[in-house]
């Protein structure tokens, strides 16, 4: 089976091609550089001519806030650039994987959200991946939710509270926001076992299992620095200004496939990779495998 990766140089990506290579197939990764998703016929010539088993769409708008006065360009890459990519998959018979988000969701619920839960995203950011899996689904095609992501590749939550872990200084971090942090690589693995699964198109949840807030994550992390937990004081989101609104709930139930490992299990486990302590030839086992549950 030959694959094809979009979003190349980017934190999930990368993991994604990492969790590739692993079972030996031919695998392509590609930026924007080499194929512009924006280009209808460049996308439609060249999976034409690929002709990928798999094609894993990690490309995407990822600026929040941004998106609230850029909503039209938001919503380019995320919705009808994904339309465009899902409509030629099907057509040659490739399999997509597009990569989404819980801020598809209000944010309102108590409990956490299966696969077919009413959305009714919040903000334009969680509006421009609606639309992206309306064009996936309509071309019979993958959607996988994910949430909080982190990694050892470019900015993320996780990296950043691990530099200010080691400033001992009190950093303030929101408390009534909860979603499900996961690591690229467990998703990644994750993403694969899916694609390899034979379950049928649709949408699943890929994120690590359990929950907390920003404010236990960054604890979680200030611990495992050797830093004091104490250090990381709670506050609301009110007392955060950002432009665009987000869902305070955002925790998502895994019930089409077996779910991804505990996200403190995963932390830890992502520990070496995150700090650059990683010794060369090292095993670092991601555990995200997907299957029947």
């Amino acid at each position: 089976m030959r694959w094809l990766i979009t979003g190349a140089g980017g934190m999930l990506a990368e993991d994604v091609l990492d969790s590739v290579a692993l079972t030996g197939e031919p695998v392509l990764a590609l930026g924007r550089p080499e194929l512009d998703l924006l280009d209808r016929r460049a996308v439609r010539d060249f999976v034409s001519a690929y002709r990928p088993g798999v094609v894993v769409n990690c490309a995407g708008w990822t600026a929040v806030d941004a998106a609230e006065t850029h909503e039209e360009e938001a919503t380019a890459v995320n919705g009808a650039a994904v339309a465009w990519l899902a409509e030629v998959c099907a057509r040659v018979g490739s399999r997509l994987l597009h990569v989404s988000t819980d801020y598809v969701f209000d944010g309102g619920s108590g409990r956490p959200y299966p696969e077919d839960a009413p959305t009714g995203p919040v903000n334009a950011y969680g509006r421009s991946k609606l639309a992206g899996e309306a064009g996936a689904l309509e071309h019979g095609q993958y959607v996988v939710r994910t949430a909080w992501l982190y990694g050892a590749r470019g900015p993320n939550f996780a990296r950043t509270m691990i530099g200010l872990a080691g400033e001992r200084r009190p950093v303030d971090v929101v408390d009534d926001q909860r979603g499900q942090p996961t690591w690229t690589a467990d998703l990644a693995a994750f993403l694969v076992g899916l694609a390899r699964s034979g379950l049928p198109p649709g949408v699943y949840h890929g994120t690590s299992s359990g929950e907390t807030t920003w404010w236990g994550l960054a604890r979680e992390i200030f611990a495992l620095a050797g830093a004091d937990p104490g250090l990381v004081r709670p506050v609301p989101t009110s007392a955060v200004t950002r432009p665009a609104r987000r869902p305070a709930y955002g925790v998502l139930a895994c019930t089409r496939c077996a779910p991804i490992r505990d996200w403190r299990e995963a932390l830890h486990a992502a520990w070496p990779a995150l700090t650059g302590r990683l010794v060369a030839g090292a095993d670092v086992k991601a555990g995200g495998q997907c299957g029947v549950p």
